[in-house]
C-alpha cells in the first residue's frame, strides 16, 4: 500500500502538465389530472407571492463560476475541537495534505480515474477527515466520469466521517447524483436540503426532465413560480424541453409569453428550445417565426429549424435552409451533416449526399462518428452497400449504432452471411450489443432464409445477452417460418408469445400466407389486423391479393368494396430513377416524359425479348398496395417505364438504381429478373418492403417479400 501512494505523493505539478493539455407526494393522477394540471399551468404574474428573488440568493458556485473556494481560516472553535478529537484519541485522522492537493490537481487535468483511485487507497488507508475542497474535487471527477460507483463511494464515506457539508457543497453533491441519473437518491437529497437555491431548483428540475418526469417537473416549477418573483431564463429553457416532451404546445407558449414579458426572450438558448419545442409539437409556422426574429443566427439555431423541417417530411425545405445556412457564413458542424446526410436518404437523392460527404470531409468531421454513421446509413439506404462498407472500415471509433447501421444495411440487401458475419466480429470486438442489433441481424437473417442460424441468435439474446426479445425480434422469428412454409409452427409463435401479438406480427404471418397461398389461415391474420388497425390500407391489399390468386373473385369484390366504404383509397405507384445528377419521376401508363415513345418503343423491345425465355404476363395479381387502374396498363407499370428509361439513359455498363412508392407486384419482379438476364445489366430496386438486387435472372430477396 505504501508503495501506491508513493506512486501519486512523487506526481508534480508539472509531470501532470506535461501529460495533460488545457481543454482548447402528489400522485400521478393528481398530477396529470386534465382540470386541475393543464389549470395550474397558466402562470399568473398578479397572484404571486414576492419573496427574495433568485438574483439576489445565488450559490457562490455561480458568483465564482464554480471555481473552488479559497480555504477559510480556521476558527478558534474548531482549533478547540481539532485538539479535543486529537486528545481523546477520536478515530478520524487529518488527512496528508498532499495526497488531497494531488486529488485536486489531478480533477483539474481531468485525470479522473486516477483522481478516483487515489481516493479509494485512501478509503482503504483509514478514515481519514477530508476537506471541502477535496471532496469537491472528487464530485467533479464523479460527474465527469458519470460513476455511479464512485457517486455512491464519495457519498458514503461523507456520511460515515460525519462531514457536514455547507450550502454550495450540498448542491454540487445534488448535482453529481443528477448528473449520474440517480434521480431517486437526488429527489431525497433535495427534500432534506435545509436550504434550497436556484442552483438546487434549477439541478433537480433539469435531472427530472432528462428523466422523461416532465409532469413532476411542471409540478415543483408551478411551485417556485408562485413563491419567486424571478426564476432565469435556464429554468425556462428545461420547462420547454418538458412542453416538448408532453407535446403540449399550449404549455411552451405560455412559456414563451412569460418569457417576452421578463425580457429575455430574445436569448439564443431560448431561441433554440423554443425552435425545438414547437417543431417536436408540430407547429413548424411558429418555429420558423422564432428563428426569423432571432438577433443572431447561431449554428445551434441553424441545425434546430433544419431538424425541425425534416421531422415533418419537409425535406427539400430543409435543404434549401441548409443552403441558406451554408451562405450565410455560419460555422456547419457535424450535426449539420448528420442531418442533411439523413434528409438526402429520405430524399433519395445520391447525387446530393455525395455532395454532403465531401463538404463533411472539408469541414474537418471525416472521423466524425455521427455524421459517418449517418453516411453508412445512407449509403445502405441507397443501394451502396459497398460505399457504407468502406465508410464503416475508415472509422476510427465505431459505436453500437454503427454497428447496427451496416448490419441493417447488409440484412436489407439480402445479405444475410456478411450481417452475421459483421454481428460475430462485432462480439469478437467485445462490443456490447443491443435489442436494435438483435433486431437488425434477425431481419437479415429472415431476409436471407438463414433459419438454424436466426434461431440460435434468437435464443441467445435472453440467454447470453440478458435482452428480452421484443414483438418486432418475434416477428422476424415468424417471418422465418413462413418463408420455409411453416405455417403452423409460425401461428403457434405468435399464440404462444409472452405478450399480446401486435399488426407486425400477424402482418408477417399475412405475407407468408399470401406467398404459400393459404387461404384459410390468411383470412383469419386479416380479421385480426382489421381489429387492431382497420385503417391500415396495406393490410386489405394483402387479403385482397390472396383472394385474387385463389381465383376467389367475390370476396376480392367484398374487400374492394369494404375499401370504398371505409374511404381508403390506393394511390397510384410511382417510381423514380437517377440520371446525370437528376431525378425522374415516373407513374404507371406515364406518357408525359419527352422521350415516351423511345422509352416505350424500348419497353416493347424488352417484353419482346424476355418473353423468349419464358415471360407471360400474369394478369390475375394486382400491386400490394396501388390503384385497382393499373391492371390495365400492366406491361407499362412504373418501375417498367423507370428501367427503361435508363436503359436508353445510360451505358451499357451502368447499373440502374430504382426506388419505388410501392412494394413491387410479382409480374414486375419476373419481368425484372428476366431484363436482368436478357440485358447483362444489375438493376437494384428500393421498394417500400426492401431492397431487391436482379443480376443474371435472379433476386436477392429469393422471391420472397
Amino acid at each position: 500500500m505504501d508503495i501506491l501512494l508513493s506512486r501519486y505523493q512523487c506526481i508534480s505539478l508539472d509531470q501532470i502538465q506535461s501529460s495533460c493539455g488545457f481543454p482548447n407526494s402528489f400522485s400521478v393522477d393528481e398530477i396529470t389530472g386534465e382540470k386541475s394540471f393543464y389549470r395550474r399551468l397558466f402562470f399568473p404574474f398578479s397572484s404571486r407571492i414576492r419573496r427574495t428573488p433568485f438574483s439576489q440568493i445565488r450559490c457562490s458556485s455561480v458568483e465564482r463560476g464554480l471555481q473552488p473556494r479559497p480555504k477559510p481560516k480556521p476558527s478558534n472553535s474548531e482549533l478547540n475541537v481539532e485538539n479535543e478529537a486529537q486528545v481523546n484519541g477520536t478515530r478520524l485522522r487529518k488527512p496528508i495534505s498532499e495526497l488531497c492537493g494531488q486529488i485536486e490537481k489531478l480533477v483539474l487535468f481531468k485525470r479522473y480515474h486516477e483522481a478516483l483511485e487515489l481516493f479509494e487507497i485512501l478509503e482503504m488507508q483509514g478514515a481519514y477527515d477530508l476537506d471541502s475542497e477535496t471532496y469537491d474535487a472528487l464530485v467533479s471527477a464523479c460527474i465527469g466520469l458519470k460513476s455511479i460507483g464512485g457517486v455512491k463511494k464519495v457519498y458514503n464515506y461523507m456520511i460515515n466521517t460525519g462531514f457536514d457539508p455547507d450550502e454550495y457543497l450540498r448542491n454540487r453533491v445534488l448535482l453529481m447524483h443528477v448528473k449520474c441519473g440517480m434521480m431517486i437518491d437526488a429527489r431525497r437529497l433535495f427534500d432534506e436540503m435545509p436550504e434550497k437555491n436556484i442552483f438546487s431548483w434549477n439541478s433537480i428540475i433539469w435531472g427530472l426532465v432528462d428523466a422523461g418526469d416532465y409532469f413532476e417537473a411542471f409540478r415543483l416549477f408551478l411551485t417556485i413560480w408562485q413563491e419567486f418573483s424571478d426564476v432565469e431564463s435556464r429554468m425556462f429553457v428545461t420547462m420547454i424541453r418538458a412542453s416538448a416532451g408532453l407535446g403540449l404546445i399550449f404549455a411552451g407558449r405560455q412559456l414563451h409569453s412569460c418569457l417576452l414579458k421578463t425580457g429575455v426572450g430574445g436569448d439564443v438558448f431560448v431561441a433554440c428550445a423554443l425552435i425545438d419545442m414547437y417543431s417536436k409539437c408540430g407547429s413548424i409556422e411558429d418555429a420558423q417565426c422564432v428563428f426569423d426574429q432571432m438577433p443572431e443566427k447561431t449554428t445551434v439555431g441553424w441545425n434546430s429549424i433544419i431538424a425541425g423541417y425534416a421531422l415533418h417530411g419537409y425535406s427539400e425545405e430543409a435543404l434549401s435552409m441548409y443552403h441558406e445556412m451554408r451562405d450565410s457564413g455560419v460555422k456547419i458542424d457535424h450535426f449539420t451533416f448528420s442531418t442533411i446526410i439523413r434528409i438526402c436518404a429520405r430524399l433519395a437523392s445520391l447525387e446530393h449526399a455525395k455532395q454532403a460527404h465531401a463538404a463533411l470531409v472539408r469541414h474537418g468531421f471525416g472521423l466524425d462518428i455521427v455524421a459517418n454513421t449517418a453516411l453508412v446509413d445512407l449509403y445502405s439506404k441507397w443501394g451502396r452497400i459497398e460505399d457504407a462498407r468502406h465508410v464503416f472500415d475508415m472509422m476510427p471509433h465505431k459505436n453500437v449504432i454503427s454497428w447496427n447501421a451496416l448490419i441493417a444495411g447488409y440484412g436489407n440487401h439480402g445479405r444475410g452471411v456478411e450481417a452475421v458475419e459483421l454481428f460475430e466480429q462485432m462480439l469478437r470486438g467485445r462490443m456490447v450489443p443491443n435489442h436494435v442489433t438483435f433486431l437488425a441481424v434477425l431481419s437479415a437473417c429472415s431476409y436471407s432464409g438463414l433459419s438454424d442460424c436466426g434461431w440460435e441468435i434468437f435464443e441467445s439474446m435472453s440467454r447470453d445477452h440478458k435482452i428480452k426479445p421484443r414483438a418486432m425480434h418475434y416477428a422476424h422469428m415468424i417471418e422465418l417460418l413462413g418463408r420455409e412454409g411453416l405455417l403452423d409452427e409460425a401461428f403457434a409463435l405468435i399464440r404462444d408469445a409472452p405478450f399480446e401479438p401486435t399488426v407486425n406480427m400477424w402482418a408477417a404471418l399475412l405475407t407468408a400466407c399470401r406467398v404459400h397461398k393459404n387461404l384459410e389461415l390468411g383470412k383469419f391474420a386479416a380479421e385480426k389486423l382489421y381489429g387492431m388497425g382497420p385503417e391500415k390500407l396495406s393490410n386489405y391489399v394483402v387479403l385482397l391479393n390472396i383472394y385474387n390468386s385463389s381465383g376467389r373473385f367475390e370476396e376480392a369484390a367484398a374487400v374492394t368494396h369494404t375499401l370504398k366504404r371505409r374511404g381508403l383509397r390506393m394511390l397510384p405507384a410511382c417510381s423514380w430513377i437517377e440520371i446525370k445528377k437528376k431525378p425522374y419521376g415516373f407513374l404507371s401508363g406515364d406518357k408525359w416524359h419527352p422521350q415516351s415513345k423511345e422509352i416505350y418503343q424500348k419497353l416493347d423491345d424488352l417484353m419482346l425479348e424476355i418473353s423468349k425465355h419464358g415471360y407471360i404476363p400474369q394478369e390475375r395479381f394486382l400491386l400490394p398496395d396501388v390503384d385497382e387502374q393499373e391492371r390495365r396498363v400492366l406491361l407499362y407499370h412504373s418501375e417498367k417505364l423507370a428501367i427503361a428509361f435508363g436503359l436508353i439513359s445510360t451505358s451499357d455498363w451502368t447499373p440502374l438504381q430504382i426506388v419505388q412508392s410501392h412494394r413491387i407486384c410479382d409480374d414486375c419482379h419476373t419481368a425484372i429478373k428476366l431484363i436482368s438476364l436478357v440485358t447483362r445489366r444489375e438493376i437494384v430496386v428500393r421498394d417500400a418492403s426492401r431492397f431487391h438486387h436482379f443480376k443474371d435472372g435472379s433476386c436477392s430477396c429469393g422471391d420472397y417479400w
